[in-house]
């Protein structure tokens, strides 16, 4: 096989201007299209679960509309569509000295609305996973709506809801190289741009699938973090450890066992 492993270690970790434009690229949408997915999928959340049913019945559309539709549609129809129709077109801007080009702005939003719905319903389940005896306790405290939202339930949903958003942004880090169809250049289209100047597509490539793998396994560590973080005051998770709340993350196993009753 003609397979060139020290043209692939070099170029892997290439921190070239444009090899690490890419990298920087990939980062930046993930992660501000998921602060801005875990915010919309708030709302959506509070939406479906409101006692009006024209905007709990809203809500559901958007979540059946966002789920339902291919993610590259949404992100063609975004970026080409709009503009195509005359209704809207995407222009540079430029944020806390970081570039937004037209492309990526319509990518960053495409992924936001879309995950927008996914976390509405992992915020709807976290929700209405919370005992609802704490909730009439803090009604006849006298407490207010958004008060015992955010001094109640949200504090519990979040350790229901944390597991599945990590899941979310792992997916999101992976699907940033949907952008690429737009023509913007993150790791992927950077990626197959030097493969065309090379001709070395199957080194270059497995080099892209490494750097995408160290991405999601760092993530995947970061999660596990955040999780023990949060389950710090389970007695079962001080016997187990932080480490072996991660190695059992990491092969899939229960984190804790469950106190008994």
């Amino acid at each position: 096989m003609n397979f060139d492993w020290s043209f692939m270690w070099t170029h892997m970790f290439d921190l070239s201007p444009h090899y690490g434009a890419g990298m920087q690229r990939t980062l930046v949408m993930a992660v501000v299209s998921m602060v801005l997915g875990v915010a919309l999928g708030m709302l959506v959340a509070l939406a479906r679960l409101s006692r009006i049913r024209v905007i709990s019945f809203l809500g559901g559309v958007y979540v059946w509309l966002l789920r339902g539709v291919p993610e590259l549609v949404i992100l063609i129809l975004l970026y080409t569509g709009l503009a195509a129709a005359g209704i809207f077109r995407f222009s540079d801007v430029t944020l806390f000295g970081i570039t937004f080009p037209a492309a990526m702005q319509a990518a960053i939003f495409g992924f936001s609305i879309r995950e927008g719905a996914y976390m509405g319903e992992i915020f709807r389940s976290g929700i209405l996973a919370v005992d609802r005896g704490q909730v009439e306790a803090a009604k006849a405290l006298g407490m207010k709506r958004v008060t015992t939202l955010r001094r109640i339930i949200l504090p519990q949903a979040m350790r229901v809801v944390i597991p599945p958003m990590g899941n979310q942004f792992t997916i999101m880090l992976k699907a940033t190289s949907l952008a690429s169809v737009l023509g913007v250049p993150e790791l992927l289209l950077t990626t197959q741009t030097y493969a065309a100047e090379t001709f070395r597509v199957f080194e270059l490539f497995v080099g892209l699938a490494v750097n995408y793998l160290i991405l999601t396994t760092i993530w995947t560590f970061v999660q596990s973090l955040i999780e023990a973080r949060l389950d710090r005051h389970n007695a079962d998770a001080s016997a187990q450890g932080l480490f072996g709340r991660i190695r059992a993350h990491l092969l899939g196993g229960p984190a804790t066992k469950e106190k008994a009753a």
